[in-house]
């Protein structure tokens, strides 16, 4: 998956691709950021990274042949086991099997929204004040 991605920019530079990242410099040289680039950087590695997770679980999940809440119910008990020993993750897990997922596609937008505004949180520490 990473050398394909990493061949991605380089197959498509092409006029919407070069339109795109013109758009996206000229907003974050507006915002302020002295080198563009870097933060685009690290934004667009967020998106990419959640993305791909995103992508491997769901195929897991359809090959499994269950709903995501079905698969994430059957998997819990695994999970509670295998964090057995382990504080921090035991009492993560407890948690989560006490409030079973009823919306799965809330829970991942949920956790995308979040480190999306760390990481703009963290963007914003790097502007010039």
């Amino acid at each position: 998956m990473s050398s394909t991605l990493g061949q991605a920019g380089l197959a498509c530079l092409g006029p919407n691709l070069m339109s795109y990242s013109e758009r996206l410099a000229a907003l974050f040289t507006a915002a302020g950021f002295p080198e563009p680039s870097r933060a685009i950087d690290t934004l667009l590695s967020y998106v990419i990274g959640m993305s791909t997770t995103e992508a491997a679980w769901l195929t897991t999940v359809a090959r499994s042949g269950e709903t995501e809440a079905g698969f994430i119910a059957r998997l819990m008990p695994a999970a509670q086991q295998a964090a057995a020993g382990h504080d921090h993750l035991a009492a993560a897990y407890d948690e989560a099997a006490a409030h079973p997922v009823v919306d799965p596609v809330a829970v991942r937008d949920a956790k995308f929204a979040y480190g999306l505004d760390v990481v703009l949180d963290g963007l914003e520490m790097r502007l010039p004040r």
